[in-house]
């Protein structure tokens, strides 16, 4: 169900200390702090969280961002 957020880290996580994202509503993606799961949740829409992600994606293969 899309209104209920299905959380989850990364593989690559090994603690606490991460971020978890809900991927599974059609036009947004969720992030939270999940030491402070009560905190506050930000929402991204799907477009701008797959930018996000290739770019990421793209500055681990190099080692740097497209911005230096």
């Amino acid at each position: 169900m899309a209104d209920i957020p299905n959380w989850r880290t990364s593989t690559y996580t090994k603690n606490e200390s991460c971020v978890e994202v809900a991927d599974n509503h059609p036009e947004k993606v969720l992030v939270r702090d999940s030491k402070g799961r009560a905190w506050a949740v930000v929402a991204f829409r799907r477009q701008v969280w797959s930018h996000f992600v290739e770019f990421s994606k793209r500055s681990a293969e190099t080692g740097k961002s497209s911005h230096e």
